[in-house]
């Protein structure tokens, strides 16, 4: 066992020595190893020595690396600390293997600077070989530990989109998609949405083959839990992440079918049930938005007319009646937000199927449809010409930036329900309008712009009529 006298006059007998004469101090070299069997300060100066030299005793190289992952086990933090940072010393050739099985394992550490170190010396190693280093990692991501595995995949998420193609080759990438079921096989929850990212993030993958795999994925995950928590919120927070996470894979190759279908069949039906997202979130109108926009890509299918159905009878009962007596008049809800995402779906969704209100629904069933819309236009009017009155002034004294975005807010939800009414209230509908939903940002200029169908009637809010604004 080596001194720390001892570790020093070795340390400077290669120290001073030529590098061409170094290979010759081999048993200095060698009584340095001996320092990872002394305490705490020998065994922390090892740490700093070994990795120094290691590439100059090969004959060594086996025994040093041994002893220098001991001391990555170290029962001193700091010790370990120090292994942990030469250990990119030993990340060569027929070493560097070895050396990301090290940091893997090293994932499991509780230290957040251990953790770090560990990360930062793995991503080194993936940009020298990020084949060899990817088939490690995916061994433990099959076979490791929970810990190793959630750590393995929270790594690959945030740092594979960064490396570019000359790091990140075909083959490296085609190693991930390859193994992509096997992985599937023993992750869920979190690491489930992260792998997907990590398949998103393929250069391979930036293809409609690749983007559908994605949309097929996701909706395994969606199936999967609607399979296990039927009914359940559960069920319908794992439908909207995974609809969250898709959505940009969607596009016109690349149909949304299932997910509009899915919501139609398993979600709208118990939609009224459900209390809100823990967030206090309104469950109803988030998973509405989303219907919203994945609707746009929804291509011809058989359930197209079972999913109109659905968003039809839904929209039915967020549309009032108009009252039997004036007194009942007050005290109307009025959800606007809701009814501009199931207007808009109803209008995206009849594309595929033109003759959907002339043909297929129950004339009475229409009858009280355009009724009720009709109603609810003339209510949309009397909040319409106000606002638009009130944005008119620049003023900030008469009205406060955040007030006026939200009346601005309001108001682009009532222009597109107003022009997407027109475009579904036309004989026969003409499915031609084109809107931007209101929650899509937009500039300045773009709120200012006339819509395909301009609104020109100007009717004043009543003054005895109580109505309930639910944006």
């Amino acid at each position: 066992m080596a001194s720390m006298g001892e570790l020093y006059r070795n340390y400077w007998i290669l120290a001073d020595a030529k590098e061409e004469d170094l290979p010759k101090h081999k048993q200095s070299y060698a009584a340095i190893l001996d320092g990872t069997s002394g305490g705490f300060k020998e065994r922390m100066l090892a740490a700093r020595l070994i990795p120094k030299f290691f590439k100059y005793f090969p004959e060594l190289s086996a025994v040093a690396f041994t002893a220098h992952l001991d001391l990555c086990d170290d029962k001193y933090i700091s010790v370990r600390h120090q292994a942990v940072r030469g250990l990119l010393q030993f990340a060569t050739n027929e070493n560097l293997p070895n050396v990301a099985d090290v940091l893997i394992q090293l994932l499991k550490t509780e230290d957040v600077a251990e953790l770090d170190l560990a990360n930062n010396a793995l991503l080194h190693i993936l940009k020298v070989d990020a084949k060899g280093t990817l088939k490690k990692m995916i061994h433990y991501i099959r076979k490791g530990k929970k810990i190793v595995r959630k750590r393995a995949i929270k790594f690959l998420s945030l740092k594979l989109k960064y490396l570019p193609e000359e790091v990140m080759s075909k083959e490296a990438e085609q190693l991930i998609l390859f193994n992509y079921k096997r992985i599937l096989k023993v992750v869920g929850g979190e690491d489930f949405y992260l792998f997907v990212r990590i398949l998103s993030s393929l250069h391979i993958m930036q293809n409609d083959k690749g983007r559908q795999l994605l949309v097929d994925l996701m909706f395994m995950e969606v199936d999967l839990h609607e399979t296990k928590n039927a009914d359940s919120l559960d069920s319908i927070y794992c439908f909207i992440k995974c609809t969250q996470q898709v959505m940009p894979f969607f596009s016109t190759n690349v149909h949304s079918n299932k997910f509009v279908t899915h919501f139609c069949e398993k979600i709208l039906p118990i939609l009224g049930s459900l209390n809100n997202l823990e967030d206090g979130n309104d469950v109803h109108l988030e998973v509405l938005k989303l219907m919203a926009e994945m609707s746009r890509f929804c291509g011809v299918n058989d359930k197209i007319e079972y999913c109109m159905l659905t968003v039809f009878d839904t929209l039915l009962n967020y549309l009032p009646p108009p009252p039997e007596d004036a007194k009942d008049n007050e005290d109307i809800k009025l959800h606007f937000s809701h009814i501009e995402c199931l207007l808009f779906v109803l209008q995206q969704l009849g594309k595929k199927l033109p003759d959907f209100l002339i043909m297929r629904v129950h004339e009475e069933k229409l009858a009280d449809f355009q009724i009720r819309l009709q109603y609810f236009a003339e209510n949309l009017q009397e909040f319409i010409q106000p606002l638009r009155l009130a944005l008119a002034e620049n003023s900030e004294e008469i009205m406060k930036p955040e007030e006026r975005k939200i009346k601005r807010e309001v108001l682009k939800i009532m222009s597109n329900i107003e022009t997407l009414r027109e475009d579904l209230s036309s004989f026969p509908p003409s499915y031609k309008s084109s809107v931007t939903l209101s929650w899509t940002p937009e500039t300045e200029a773009e709120i200012g712009q006339k819509r395909k169908f301009e609104m020109t009637a100007s009717v004043s809010p009543p003054k005895k009529q109580k109505t309930n604004l639910i944006k």
